[in-house]
């Protein structure tokens, strides 16, 4: 990649609201980050080991009774299982193509390489790939979802 390429990638980086791009192929990486150094906060359960949290969430204090806001962070998804988090910052679809079947269903087992879904960033179709043989115990996005890096998108089993 050209420099005239570079700071063209970097103009449409600093215009959107995009906070980090990573760029991989053969040849080269690109990594961009902008913004402020955002904190992260873990809460494990004495019961369950956490495998992967969200990144970019903060937890309620554990003293509380009500578990209802912890549960909608996700971390309540990583205690239930393993999960495929979102490698990149995008738009997460479960289909191909808007009239076509989702490519993974809750319950289905899938083998290592299977794709699961997409996840769309600047225009370019990222197809997320089973690293393993598992089980889909739950999608945790809607189609035509925005997701963040590190989001959990499947919390799965592995078969």
């Amino acid at each position: 990649m050209d420099i005239k390429d570079l700071k063209l990638l970097i103009k449409l980086v600093t215009e959107t609201d995009i906070t980090e791009f990573e760029m991989d192929n053969s040849d080269e990486k690109i990594v961009i980050k902008r913004g402020q150094k955002t904190e992260y906060v873990a809460v494990s359960a004495p019961a369950a080991p956490m495998y992967a949290a969200a990144p970019q969430q903060i937890a309620a204090p554990v003293a509380a009774p009500a578990a209802a806001p912890v549960a909608a962070t996700g971390v309540a998804a990583a205690e239930a299982g393993e999960t495929i988090n979102s490698p990149i910052v995008g738009t997460f679809y479960r289909a191909p193509a808007p009239d076509a079947a989702p490519y993974v269903e809750v319950g289905q087992v899938v083998e290592k390489g299977q794709v699961l879904c997409i996840v769309e960033a600047m225009k370019l179709m990222n197809e997320i790939e089973a690293e393993y043989r598992c089980k889909i115990v739950k999608i945790c996005k809607e189609n035509a979802q925005a997701v963040e890096f590190g989001d959990p998108l499947f919390v799965i089993e592995r078969a």
